[in-house]
């Protein structure tokens, strides 16, 4: 009798197990993990964006990126300028595979990213979202996770952060660079968290530095430095 009761709660655990085992079972198309691929001992930062069509997968039906072909050289600063949801974001996420292109080829330096390791091509890159992920933990610590792979010195932190132009900020707080950012940098105000997170894809000396409307939230003088 009381165990019929239970009927309609194990029905819908059931499912729910199902679609968590569906999930965990899915093998990613792009393998951030994976140790395959080339790890070039040289990088020249030459990128080459030829003929590429890109839909995402949950929107098939939504051609983003129809026949984008472009350059740019080591040094050079592009800038891809449109309204929203014309593609901009998406070919920062392509340039670190985050996805691949449906058609078409991306390479650095004459190489195919596809044909790279994915770590590797990810340890040559810095990128500065517009909404920054600032953890709960002191300035300089957020700063040092851009180059969580090795050491970094109290200097490159406050070069990186001069490079930024948060320093003299910081130099303002009673506890510097030991100062907690608060859980998602909410003691923080907006152009600020950007410019540590600037400062945080700078500490790393990217050979590529990708900037997702990064500086939306900073004053003029900052936006220029």
């Amino acid at each position: 009798g009381q165990a019929s009761s239970f009927a309609p709660n194990y029905t819908k655990a059931k499912q729910s197990a199902n679609r968590i085992f569906a999930l965990l079972d899915r093998e990613p198309v792009v393998d951030g993990y994976s140790e395959d691929g080339l790890k070039p001992e040289k990088v020249v930062a030459r990128i080459e964006v030829k003929d590429v069509e890109f839909n995402y997968p949950a929107r098939p039906d939504v051609q983003v990126l129809q026949g984008l072909s472009l350059s740019v050289e080591p040094g050079q600063t592009l800038a891809l300028v449109g309204p929203s949801g014309c593609g901009k974001s998406t070919v920062v996420s392509l340039i670190e595979r985050f996805y691949d292109p449906s058609s078409g080829s991306l390479k650095l330096e004459e190489q195919d990213i596809r044909d790279l390791n994915i770590r590797w091509l990810r340890n040559q890159i810095g990128i500065v979202s517009q909404e920054p992920v600032l953890f709960d933990k002191s300035i300089a610590d957020n700063i040092r996770y851009g180059a969580n792979f090795r050491e970094v010195t109290d200097e490159e932190v406050i070069e990186a952060a001069k490079a930024a132009n948060i320093h003299n900020f910081i130099q303002t707080l009673p506890q510097g660079y030991a100062t907690n950012v608060g859980s998602k940098g909410t003691q923080l105000s907006g152009g600020q968290k950007q410019r540590i997170a600037i400062a945080r894809a700078l500490v790393r000396d990217p050979k590529i530095l990708l900037l997702d409307e990064a500086t939306s939230a900073l004053d003029t003088e900052s936006e220029k430095i």
